[in-house]
């Protein structure tokens, strides 16, 4: 019996190693030739060690989004002059390896958000100069075949600088993916799209209501969806608050805008990333700029509306983009400025970030995702 034992326990013990690691994928900037593109890592979920594992090269891969099954990425290549495009990848997520499948152009300059849904059917791109959204087919090996809907957004807002036309920033399915909300900095509109993937030609159609208003000047760039999904909190670059909505009959009715700053806050803003906790009851803002810093949020659970627990400061300069590890125990800020990812642990029931003193040193990083081994 100790014998039988003693074999179960060296059979399963790789298991029980293999699941206390996942892997991380960062998208950079590479416009200075400093670096390679997308950098693949091992991260313990237990300590918020991270080890690197291999790197793919992509020309400012600035967003990635993995498939369902993490078998495929894909990841927007942020150039201009009509050079903007998507390229697909295959992922090895048992050896953490990336092969180049191929590219498409999306038609658009500065593409910087990717997303794809859940059945694998397309991939969607938000073009931020060119103020529009591209929808491309998946193949049956994860290939990008040629766009078959882009649409263009019309309007502009209140700031001549930086609202002059639409700038198009992301774009998020709901959690039945049978809408996607896309946001728009220059029009201070989150546009809501009907998603019919039977529909070959047309798969996105204007939903009703057709779109919701943000803050003027405020600047929509990403947003997050309550796991019931009656509630949308946005984050707003320029304005740098977060609105939340709630679905009211159909109809979606802003019910709340609360500070991502420190009260007497008076430097520059650039409000970027919004997350939600795994189990709902904290929500996290990053603002870039002179701040650098994390809002941290209590979520309550029957009004949906947001109390400020207080700011985290990052420990770097850019905090673009932040992710939680799939247990939430630990989240990781990529500040772009000043190259490295920042682990923090994160406490379950108080919502506070706390420094592991674990560093990602990489060039630019600016988007973080997790794939389970």
């Amino acid at each position: 019996m100790k014998l039988l034992t003693i074999c179960l326990f060296l059979i399963t013990c790789p298991l029980i190693i293999l699941a206390q690691h996942v892997h991380l994928l960062i998208g950079t900037y590479t416009q200075d030739g400093q670096r390679e593109g997308i950098y693949v890592y091992q991260f313990d979920v237990k300590t918020g060690e991270a080890m690197a594992v291999s790197s793919a090269e992509a020309e400012n891969p600035s967003f990635l989004a993995l498939s369902a099954d993490s078998k495929y990425l894909y990841a927007v290549n942020e150039n201009g002059e009509g050079k903007g495009a998507v390229s697909a990848y295959a992922f090895d997520d048992s050896q953490g390896i990336l092969t180049f499948l191929n590219r498409q152009l999306t038609r658009g300059d500065h593409p910087c958000h990717v997303v794809t849904d859940s059945d694998g059917n397309h991939v969607i791109v938000s073009n931020y100069s060119g103020g529009s959204v591209s929808v491309f087919p998946i193949g049956p090996a994860g290939s990008l075949g040629g766009m078959v809907q882009q649409i263009h957004h019309e309007g502009s807002g209140p700031d001549p600088q930086r609202q002059q036309a639409p700038h198009v920033h992301s774009a998020f399915f709901n959690h039945d993916e049978t809408q996607l909300f896309v946001q728009d900095l220059g029009t201070d509109k989150v546009n809501i799209y009907d998603y019919r993937p039977e529909n070959v030609a047309d798969p996105l159609a204007a939903a009703t209501p057709p779109f919701l208003t943000g803050t003027q000047g405020g600047g929509p760039r990403h947003l997050t969806l309550s796991a019931d999904g009656r509630f949308i909190y946005l984050v707003q670059e320029m304005a740098a608050t977060v609105m939340v909505y709630e679905q009211r009959e159909d109809m979606w009715e802003a019910i709340q805008e609360v500070p991502i700053n420190e009260a007497g806050f008076d430097g520059q803003d650039g409000a970027a990333d919004i997350k939600l906790s795994p189990d709902g009851k904290f929500l996290y803002a990053s603002n870039r700029g002179d701040a650098n810093t994390l809002a941290i949020y209590q979520v309550e659970s029957t009004s949906g509306k947001l109390t400020k627990i207080g700011n985290q400061q990052v420990l770097g300069r850019g905090p673009r983009n932040f992710a939680l590890s799939p247990d939430g125990r630990f989240l990781l800020v990529a500040n772009q400025n000043t190259d490295q990812v920042v682990v923090f642990s994160r406490g379950a029931d108080t919502g506070l970030l706390t420094d592991t003193g674990h560093r990602i040193r990489v060039g630019s990083p600016v988007c973080l995702v997790f794939a389970d081994l």
